[in-house]
């Protein structure tokens, strides 16, 4: 007998890419609620702190535990939020205001954390910066985290979610994400939640199929339904027909087989039809990011970042402590070249023994270089270890965020007065993030200082069109695969063509733009561990003839 439910194709934005079909299933409670304050007796205050403390003592152990599981299982980037989480739930100005709540209010503990949690996650969606409302989110999850705690909560609300299902609720939490990971979600649907939110970089990870975007999801996605996920073009059939289940499943073999391919040739070059090997390296954070690069056939490290090794620390590591850090999660790669990108942070990210005043716009604030250069005895500490690294291993220098040649010249200056010090002949190689359209546009002077360039293209992306990359109200401008990008890295190209260029922002792992990369002159790619067959498959498929500007 013939189906007669109505085929419905709903539309959303493509988070996280790949193709699922599974039964949705739709959960309306995952945020919880916030209820009316409940007073407590005088007597009973004392009672309401020793909880309070109990709790949060939980908490924090629990946190330690996930960030310790997600750095395990998903990488050391991802782990960094639960570490975030952790001191934000110790912290004791927040802790003394709760503290406040109970004792001036005579309300129980629980009570107390849900207004003050609440308060703070106004201010922070009260804020200009997307990355400071973002906040919200994570204060949300430390109350809810919190509040279950003091309640002696202990089932996760996701377990009621059927192993295979498509998952689709309002938002997604931090937490919520690295629960979804061992409950064979097949994918994700959501209403609310940027490319560059937490869920959103977990849900990469963990290779889920993720679609937000999706208006009145809790009307639009009916309960029970068969959907087929394109989470490649954002396209969501519910109730589909046997035509459009043959169509898709043919798409999702043909995926699976070039995905194969892929695999099979991972460990050889990767060598253009015109006859250009191509570098093709990995973005890392911990040692497990490093083997599993190197087993997929990455030829080094594109991208280190040493933001880990600050990352829950009262006081900053010494070289020491950043060398022996580094040794540990770059091993793996010994013998390859080694792209380490100098400490890059801004007001957005602050850490507790960097005290400086909060701006009303960190994305055009202090970050990265701007930053090391107010904490030179920071920037020195990098770059001792760095020099220490470099007898070891065959490091290169990234510097973050530079947008006048001024930012390189320092680095280069204060990386040979240590070398001098340390009586080292040989430097690495020193290069510059091109971030901005201002360093872009500044390549010429910018090389004077630098041996090479790599483009963020995130970033870039960010301030070519003035648009938050993690603010969902402005996602139609921020377009990282425009025609004004590429153009912007082929006249950079155009302008220094004998200097190398390499790409470690996302654009370098979607392999529909790699071949317009090539053209544009770039010839290494730094992308993340999974990505790193399927990006050496295409460019054995794709040309790298530099066509003339006149041409694009």
């Amino acid at each position: 007998m013939p189906d007669k439910r109505t085929v419905s194709i709903i539309h959303g934005r493509p988070i996280s890419p790949g193709l699922a079909e599974g039964i949705i299933h739709v959960h309306r409670n995952i945020l919880g609620s916030i209820d009316v304050p409940v007073d407590v007796a005088q007597r009973n205050v004392e009672k309401e702190l020793s909880r309070l403390d109990f709790a949060t003592a939980k908490i924090s152990d629990d946190l330690a535990t996930l960030a310790t599981r997600v750095e395990k299982e998903v990488n050391s980037r991802l782990a960094s939020v639960f570490v975030a989480h952790q001191l934000i739930a110790e912290d004791s100005s927040l802790r003394e205001e709760i503290r406040r709540e109970i004792l001036d209010n005579l309300v129980t503990a629980s009570s107390a954390v849900k207004t003050v949690f609440l308060r703070w996650e106004k201010r922070f969606l009260s804020m200009e910066s997307q990355i400071s409302r973002d906040k919200g989110d994570d204060m949300r999850d430390i109350s809810i985290r919190l509040s279950n705690a003091l309640m002696g909560i202990t089932v996760h609300p996701l377990d009621e979610i059927p192993h295979g299902s498509v998952f689709a609720t309002s938002r997604l939490l931090p937490s919520d994400t690295v629960f979804l990971a061992g409950r064979s979600i097949s994918a994700i649907l959501l209403e609310y939640g940027s490319r560059g939110s937490h869920a959103a970089l977990f849900v990469r990870e963990m290779g889920l199929p993720c679609i937000s975007g999706i208006s009145n999801i809790m009307t639009t996605v009916p309960n029970g339904e068969l959907a087929l996920v394109d989470a490649d073009t954002g396209t969501i059939t519910i109730c589909p027909q046997e035509k459009q289940k043959l169509i898709f499943r043919r798409k999702v073999d043909d995926n699976e087989h070039a995905q194969q391919v892929a695999r099979q040739h991972a460990l050889g070059p990767a060598v253009t039809k015109d006859d250009v090997t191509i570098s093709v390296l990995a973005n890392v954070g911990c040692s497990d990011d490093t083997e599993r690069a190197m087993l997929n056939g990455a030829e080094g490290v594109g991208l280190y970042r040493m933001e880990r090794a600050y990352l829950g620390r009262v006081v900053p590591p010494n070289a020491d402590e950043l060398l022996t850090e580094m040794r540990q999660t770059l091993e793996a790669a010994k013998g390859h070249p080694i792209y380490l990108r100098l400490l890059d942070l801004g007001t957005d990210k602050q850490l507790p023994f960097m005290k400086f005043l909060a701006e009303t716009n960190p994305s055009l604030g202090r970050r990265g270089i701007r930053l090391l250069r107010e904490y030179p005895e920071i920037l020195r500490t990098n770059l001792l270890a760095v020099l220490e690294l470099s007898k070891e291993f065959d490091v290169r220098v990234l510097v973050p965020m530079v947008t006048l040649p001024d930012d390189i010249a320092v680095v280069r200056e204060i990386l040979t007065q240590l070398g001098s010090e340390l009586k080292i002949s040989t430097f690495p190689l020193l290069g510059a993030m091109i971030e901005t359209p201002a360093a872009a546009l500044s390549a010429q002077n910018i090389t004077k200082h630098a041996d090479f360039l790599s483009f963020g293209t995130n970033d870039l992306t960010q301030y070519a069109f003035a648009a938050d990359r993690e603010n969902a109200a402005v996602e139609r401008y921020f377009n990282d695969d425009s025609d004004i990008i590429f153009r912007l890295l082929r006249l950079t190209h155009d302008d220094v063509p004998d200097v190398p260029l390499s790409v470690c922002g996302e654009l370098a792992g979607r392999p529909e733009h790699i071949s317009r990369l090539l053209q544009c002159g770039i010839r290494t790619f730094s992308v993340a561990p999974p990505l790193i067959p399927i990006v050496k498959e295409t460019i054995r498929n794709s040309l790298c003839t530099v066509p003339s500007m006149g041409n694009q």
